[in-house]
C-alpha cells in the first residue's frame, strides 16, 4: 500500500521549474512576428482620383517567413483583397475589416469625408488590428497570399493559391 502512495505522489509531483531571471525575461522571445500599419500618405491619382495607401511593415523569425523584414505600401483594397482570397482558400474565420464608410464618401459634404485625418486614423488602426490577427494564426501563415501581402512589392491578383512549404 505505502509503495502504491509514495508512486502517486511521485507521478503527481510537479516538475522542478527554473526561477526566470531578469535576462530570460527581457531576452529576445523564441518566436515572433510584429506588424504595423504606418505612415498613411493620400496620393492624387488618374483623373484626380485620391487614394491612401499605408505602409505594413513586418518583422519576424517566424520559418515560415522566408523574408524576415519587409515594408510594403498598401491600400484598403489590396486588404480587402486579402480577406477575400483568406475566406476562399483557407479554413480560417477571417476577421472583419474596419467599415468601408460609404457615406463619408458622398459628394457634397462639407469635410474631407474618408481623407480627414481622423478618419484615416482610425481607418490605420482597424487594418492593424485585422492584419495582426490574421498573420498571428497558424493557419494562415501558411497561405501564399499572406506572403505575397507582407512581403511581395507588388501583388499578383493571377497568382496560384496554395500553401507555402518550408524547404
Amino acid at each position: 500500500m505505502m509503495a502504491e502512495s509514495d508512486a502517486t505522489v511521485e507521478a503527481t509531483r510537479r516538475l522542478n521549474v527554473k526561477k526566470q531571471t531578469l535576462d530570460d525575461a527581457y531576452a529576445a522571445p523564441a518566436n515572433f512576428l510584429e506588424i504595423d500599419v504606418v505612415n498613411p500618405v493620400t496620393t492624387i491619382g488618374v483623373g484626380k482620383k485620391r487614394f491612401t495607401d499605408y505602409e505594413v511593415k513586418m518583422r519576424t523569425n517566424l520559418p515560415v517567413f522566408k523574408v524576415k523584414e519587409s515594408s510594403v505600401r498598401r491600400r484598403y483594397s489590396d486588404f480587402e483583397w486579402l480577406r477575400n482570397e483568406l475566406e476562399r482558400d483557407s479554413k480560417i474565420v477571417v476577421p472583419p475589416l474596419p467599415g468601408k464608410a460609404w457615406k463619408r464618401q458622398l459628394p457634397f459634404r462639407g469635410d474631407d469625408g474618408i481623407f480627414e485625418e481622423d478618419f484615416i486614423e482610425e481607418r490605420r488602426k482597424g487594418l492593424e488590428v485585422f492584419i495582426n490577427k490574421i498573420a498571428g494564426h497558424p493557419l494562415a501563415q501558411n497561405e501564399r497570399c499572406l506572403h505575397m501581402f507582407l512581403q511581395e512589392p507588388h501583388i499578383d491578383k493571377n497568382y496560384v493559391p496554395g500553401k507555402i512549404r518550408n524547404t
